[in-house]
C-alpha cells in the first residue's frame, strides 16, 4: 500500500520521511517519551534514520503497520508534532485487529492533536473502505494516565490490567489494555477512573 495523507482543518498525517529525522531524534530524547514508549533510550539520530528508513516504509510496504506524522493543518508538509500508528494483524481470510500507537512532542502537547490524529487513523482503520479492522486494541503501561486519557475519549473501554505483559527494553511491564470494535461512539463510554487526574497532557502510548 502506498502512504497517503489523512488530514482534518486540525491537523494533517503525512508519512515521515527522511527531512524529518532530526525533529524525530530530538523529540524522542525527551524522557516522558522514553519512559512510556519502547523507543530506544538514549535514543540517536541513527535510531531516527533507522526508524524512518525501514520501520515506516517497510510497515506501509507489507501493510502490517501504518505510520503518519502528526503536523499543523495545511497543504505542506510542517514540522512534526507528534506520530501516530496503527498496526494490523491475522491471516487472510479472517477477521483482523490493530492495535493504536502514539508519541506527541512536549511543545505540542495540550492542544488535543493527538486525540484528533487517533480518532482519524482509528475512524479509517475500523471502516470497511479502510482496514475494516474487527477491534482496535490500545495499552499503556501502568501510571500513563496521558495515553489513557486520549483512549478514553475515544470511547476504548477498559478491559483491564494485564502483569508483566508490555516488553519494554528488555523488561516486561504490567499494562493497561482496552479495545474498539466498529459499532462503539468515539466518545467516553464509562465514567473517567475516580484515582485517575482530573485532566493529563498527552504523552505517549507504547503501542
Amino acid at each position: 500500500m502506498e502512504p497517503f495523507v489523512l488530514a482534518t482543518d486540525r491537523v494533517r498525517l503525512s508519512v515521515p520521511t527522511a527531512s524529518d529525522v532530526d525533529r524525530i531524534a530530538e523529540v524522542c530524547a525527551d524522557p516522558t517519551i522514553a519512559r512510556w514508549t519502547t523507543v530506544p533510550s538514549p535514543y540517536t539520530r541513527t535510531d531516527a534514520e533507522g526508524f524512518v528508513e525501514r520501520f515506516v516504509t517497510d510497515g506501509w510496504r507489507a501493510e502490517t503497520a501504518f505510520t503518519w506524522a502528526v503536523r499543523e493543518p495545511g497543504d505542506v508538509d510542517g514540522p512534526v508534532l507528534a506520530m501516530v500508528g496503527m498496526t494490523r494483524e491475522g491471516a487472510a481470510g479472517t477477521e483482523l485487529s490493530g492495535e493504536l500507537g502514539f508519541w506527541c512532542a512536549a511543545d505540542a502537547r495540550g492542544r488535543g492533536l493527538i486525540t484528533e490524529a487517533a480518532r482519524i487513523v482509528v475512524d479509517w482503520a475500523l471502516d470497511p473502505e479502510g482496514l475494516e479492522l474487527a477491534v482496535v486494541r490500545w495499552r499503556a503501561n501502568v501510571g500513563n494516565w496521558a495515553s489513557r486519557r486520549v483512549a478514553w475519549k475515544l470511547g476504548f473501554r477498559h478491559e483491564g490490567t494485564l502483569r508483566r505483559f508490555g516488553q519494554q527494553r528488555g523488561v516486561l511491564q504490567d499494562s493497561w489494555v482496552a479495545s474498539l470494535v466498529p459499532e462503539d461512539p468515539r466518545e467516553p463510554n464509562e465514567p473517567w477512573p475516580a484515582d485517575g487526574p482530573a485532566a493529563q497532557r498527552s504523552a505517549a502510548s507504547p503501542g
